[in-house]
């Protein structure tokens, strides 16, 4: 494949490099990557620049500045960097599809910061061998919704991929429509995936895949080589294990908060326990554990409910990768026979703390208790599509509101809680038990722990879509908008009460698709 040309590489003084640039992914050799120059967008404007993460590496100013602008747009190379596009495979719903690969993320290379090196890959900037057909690009309205799902995620605490920049272009791509192109920057310490490593088991190159194993324990998960003290001294068996807990906390995150990835594929699967790949995902807005959120989903497979067994299939499918270099049958069965059991407690940590009942210390007995209580709820919440996120912040503030658990439950602070389903003692019993529980701890503090666990905010997909209408129109300014509510979803944002409202009607009927 011939390389576009691009106008000139980004020039500074003395031609020094902006970002001190270290590449470590390429000294895994030709075999990993096809090195490519992005393809250029015509009239780039900056869509949004996300300063707070600039400032965090440790990014000079002059990274966005407008002449760099060109190196975000795929017009320009930055000074020092090395674009590439990485080759993988996977299976996608379930079916082994073979050869993928980055079909539009171009990696630029990898850069020292304040938090250690991160790769920066641009999505959406041109084909690549690895695109299968397509064109490369990425349209407006995906882009703004990784831009922002993603900065959402870290407010949240939950480990993700992180949006540098967004840039604009009226250059139209064909989706179901029409639509104008758009580049967004991401950056993670590595954006290494469960398919890279089944891309050489397949092809039984184990030289290779050994050389990447290597390569991830070396440069990204360290912590194997200590690890492997429970595996026998067997390095490979501690990185299926540490991925695998990784993987059981991530999705424990997930299903806390109420986040629908929507194409879970193995490809899309990160080795640090990263959510990437931001395409069909939802925060729910009712509460449904069957709830689909990718119209392209037509079995449901990545259903909410089923993202943890999914999970867990794709580690099946990593071990298969990796059972060459393990060597070893019965070890790689007990190594995923750990995310079985984190997963839950990791959960039930997760669902407790939502209800302020916290303490890592407590006994299995209590804990088990505290499992029933949340699963009546979650039952309830589900018979009557209770609003996942309001229901939640309100419980969190009624709390707060109450001197003590002996607080009458007929009080004015339950009611906005109660108002939320229509079998009102049905919850009424659940609250009582709930209370009984909280023992005699101070309701006050419990409610201030429950405020930091349940977000006022989240990037429902009508504050999404009101954001990608009014760019398409040319104002970002509701991007801006968005990105600051989300960077600190557990504050309380005085003035914008509306974006933590229930959804309107029109939000049902919002589809989102593998192209989104």
């Amino acid at each position: 494949m011939s390389s576009p040309s691009l106008v000139s590489p980004v020039s500074h003084p003395h031609d020094l490099p902006v970002l001190d640039w270290t590449h470590r992914l390429t000294q895994l050799g030709s075999r990993f990557f096809t090195p490519l120059q992005p393809t250029p967008v015509a009239a780039p404007r900056w869509a949004a620049r996300n300063e707070a993460l600039r400032v965090e590496l440790g990014w000079p100013n002059a990274l966005f500045d407008d002449e760099h602008l060109q190196a975000f747009a795929g017009n320009a190379l930055m000074v020092g960097s090395q674009p590439l596009a990485t080759v993988y495979s996977g299976h996608q719903f379930g079916q082994w599809a073979g050869q993928l690969g980055d079909g539009r993320a171009i990696w630029l290379g990898e850069a020292a910061s304040a938090q250690g090196p991160q790769e920066i890959q641009l999505k959406g900037a041109g084909r690549t061998p690895y695109s299968r057909g397509g064109d490369g690009r990425a349209v407006l309205r995906s882009s703004i919704r990784e831009y922002l799902c993603s900065e959402a995620m870290h407010g949240l605490g939950i480990p993700t991929t992180r949006a540098l920049c967004l840039v604009a272009s009226p250059e139209p791509v064909r989706r179901e429509t029409m639509e104008s192109a758009a580049v967004v920057a991401r950056v993670a310490p590595s954006f290494l995936r469960f398919g890279h490593f089944e891309h050489f088991s397949a092809q039984g190159d184990t030289d290779s895949l050994r050389a990447l194993a290597d390569h991830a324990i070396a440069h990204h998960l360290p912590e194997c080589r200590e690890r492997a003290a429970l595996w026998q001294g067997n390095v490979y068996a501690a990185l299926l294990d540490e991925v695998q807990e990784r993987t059981a906390k991530l999705l424990a995150k997930w299903q806390a908060v109420g986040f629908c990835h929507g194409v879970m594929n193995t490809d899309n699967m990160s080795l640090l326990g990263l959510t990437i790949d931001y395409g069909p995902f939802q925060f729910l807005d009712a509460f449904d554990p069957g709830h689909i959120c990718n119209h392209s989903d037509h079995q449901g497979r990545y259903a909410y409910g089923r993202q943890p067994n999914v999970a867990y299939w794709n580690l099946y499918c990593l071990a298969q990768a990796l059972a060459s270099l393990i060597d070893d049958q019965e070890m790689t069965l007990l190594v995923l026979e750990g995310y079985k059991t984190l997963f839950p407690r990791y959960l039930g940590d997760a669902m407790r703390a939502k209800l302020g009942l916290i303490g890592d210390l407590a006994p299995e007995s209590e804990r088990e208790a505290d499992w029933t209580l949340v699963e009546d709820l979650m039952q309830l919440m589900a018979a009557e599509k209770v609003d996942f996120t309001v229901f939640w912040r309100r419980l969190s503030q009624a709390v707060v509101m109450q001197s003590t658990a002996a607080a009458a439950l007929t009080d004015a602070g339950w009611s906005a809680v109660t108002d939320l389903v229509l079998d009102r003692p049905r919850l009424l019993e659940w609250l009582a038990r709930y209370t009984v529980r909280s023992g005699q701890n101070s309701f006050s503090a419990m409610g201030q722990q429950m405020l930091r666990s349940n977000p006022k905010f989240v990037l429902r997909n009508h504050l999404a879509e009101i954001a990608i209408r009014q760019a398409q129109a040319g104002d970002f300014s509701e991007i801006d908008t968005l990105y600051n509510l989300l960077q600190s979803p557990f504050d309380e944002h005085p003035g914008f009460e509306a974006y933590a409202d229930l959804p309107p009607d029109w939000a049902g009927q919002l589809e989102i698709s593998c192209s989104s």
